[in-house]
């Protein structure tokens, strides 16, 4: 929810109706970070925060042909290329900032924080989250202290967490769900391609404490999502795997410039930088060919509509699935 549609009023909206909304830290200045969780602390005490655990930098060689091949876009956008330049995100700056002023919880994605992080932020009150998507990962996720574990399956919208961005075979949420509850016994929030209510019971059915949702809430009145992502998302279509945008793993709708840019290098965040006039311009022009359109699998299920509504909604169905399967299959006693 990164790079716009997180917003402290979708955080305040969705708590407010019984979830617990995140603010996305990811792209953000510490300073901006800062602000934001104070603005949500006025709305709504029940929230967290996302963190993106700094990479390494990348292979400038790798890097330095799919640059040349950005050119024509940026030709076509009457934009000159971002500078492809690493950084650590201000990783550091926005730790600072939650140890200052604690969230409830805080959880991190792309890795490990260092241990002593994770004793930072408990003394500071809050409770920690590891994205994980895959049952290594969350066995090593386990040694440095979580409270719990964001199983994140291949069906997601945007960045894959995984620790390292390499090319795997996706693994699906319920079966990554399983992997990992058999790996370990930390309490686990599953995530990706999660659209609906009975989405949800499956979740925890498989064995989930909670289900966390992204793309239901790119249409929400309160996301920050701009027009022409949102002019995108309605416009329906299949998601593919791409570093075309950011040079990291994320799914998106297929649409032209993820098309043909097929072969973009693993260079995160060098490439997201390169392409930000790119994406910056495509916004403003109204097209969203050009821009990424971070999608789940099963992004076709969102809907316009306040953000209290679409938590009441799958709050509903979910127990309705949950009931009616218990009928069902009921359980002796």
């Amino acid at each position: 929810m990164g790079g716009g549609p997180s917003t402290p009023q979708l955080a305040a909206a969705v708590a407010g109706a019984g979830g617990v909304g995140f603010l996305a830290g990811g792209y953000l200045s510490a300073e901006a970070l800062a602000a934001d969780v104070a603005a949500t602390r006025e709305l709504t005490p029940r929230f967290g925060v996302n963190l993106f655990v700094p990479g390494a930098p990348a292979d400038d060689g790798a890097l330095a042909p799919y640059l040349t091949e950005l050119e024509s876009e940026a030709r076509r956008y009457g934009v000159e290329l971002g500078e492809a330049r690493y950084s650590d995100d201000e990783f550091e700056g926005k730790l600072a900032v939650l140890v200052e002023a604690p969230a409830p919880v805080v959880s991190f994605t792309f890795g490990l924080p260092a241990v002593e992080a994770v004793s930072r932020l408990h003394e500071a009150g809050s409770e920690v989250w590891i994205t994980v998507t895959s049952a290594a990962e969350a066995q090593l996720a386990a040694t440095i202290g979580p409270d719990a574990l964001v199983v994140q399956g291949a069906e997601a919208g945007a960045h894959q967490g995984s620790f390292e961005d390499r090319e795997v075979e996706p693994v699906g949420t319920l079966p990554l769900l399983q992997l990992v509850r058999a790996a370990g016994d930390l309490p686990l929030v599953a995530s990706g391609g999660i659209a609906t209510g009975p989405g949800v019971a499956a979740a925890l059915a498989a064995g989930a404490a909670a289900a966390q949702l992204g793309t239901a809430f790119l249409l929400a009145d309160e996301a920050g999502t701009a027009e022409t992502y949102r002019t995108g998302l309605t416009g329906g279509g299949e998601t593919r795997l791409t570093r075309a945008f950011t040079g990291r793993r994320a799914r998106g709708l297929v649409n032209r410039f993820l098309a043909e840019h097929p072969d973009a290098p693993s260079a995160y965040p060098e490439i997201h930088y390169a392409t930000a006039p790119i994406r910056a311009a495509a916004r403003a022009a109204g097209d969203p060919e050009g821009i990424n359109l971070w999608a789940g699998q099963a992004h076709e299920l969102a809907a316009p509509a306040p953000a209290a509504e679409i938590v009441a909604r799958l709050d509903t169905e979910a127990r309705e699935a949950l009931a009616h399967a218990s009928a069902r299959w009921p359980v002796s006693r």
